[in-house]
């Protein structure tokens, strides 16, 4: 559980869980895909929940989005038109390996998608900060796995763009903002959102990677 501290700027949150991020953002799944020796029963498991955690990011990237104040919603827009992009990619390339995409989600990404629609009853710098963490999350995640071996390149290279290095860095400058406009139960808060994401980011890697 997240202590009560609650650090002004992200790169005090990376440093407060140094570990748990460290284990968010490197992981057995992400060495396989680097050296192209992953199964493929466990990327297909991946591509399945992802697809499952993205439908369900949109949703709560849209509630952020109605609470954001002005100078965050061309940013948060943005990262929502991103998001139905992905959605089609997801699709075309679920076609393409004959996936179900209708299966249910798995326990974890389950708890992990609940987590994120919690967020709505916290605090708007809260959510913010979720977003910007699970988002630096996989920008690290897809640079540890980078250059990917085939047949993964193709996944890797997406989350590591500079365009969506850029979207990350960007929404860093808008938690910056929020976290210094906050008050300190609403940096707590955020605090708190970090830690539970960097958690469900290890767990979804296990789950797919493991199984369970």
């Amino acid at each position: 559980m997240a202590d009560t501290m609650a650090p002004r700027v992200p790169e005090a949150l990376l440093r407060a869980y140094e570990k748990m991020w460290q284990e968010a953002t490197h992981h057995p799944f992400l060495e396989e895909v680097k050296a192209g020796t992953l199964a493929p029963e466990r990327f297909a498991r991946w591509l399945v929940e992802d697809y499952h955690f993205v439908r369900h990011l949109f949703k709560m990237q849209a509630r952020l989005a109605a609470a954001a104040p002005r100078r965050d919603i061309d940013l948060i827009s943005r990262g929502l038109r991103a998001l139905v992009d992905e959605l089609h990619w997801f699709e075309r390339n679920a076609r393409r390996l004959k996936l179900d995409l209708t299966l249910p989600m798995l326990p974890e990404c389950k708890a992990y998608t609940d987590f994120l629609h919690s967020l709505s009853y916290e605090p708007y710098v809260a959510q913010l900060v979720a977003l910007w963490a699970l988002e630096r999350a996989y920008l690290e995640s897809w640079q540890h796995a980078s250059p990917a071996a085939s047949p993964y390149e193709e996944f890797a290279r997406r989350w590591t763009s500079p365009e969506f290095e850029e979207y990350v860095q960007a929404l860093e400058q808008a938690v910056l903002q929020a976290l210094e406009d906050a008050a300190e139960h609403e940096r707590a808060a955020a605090a708190e959102a970090f830690y539970w994401v960097a958690y469900h980011e290890r767990r979804f890697w296990d789950m797919v990677y493991y199984g369970t």
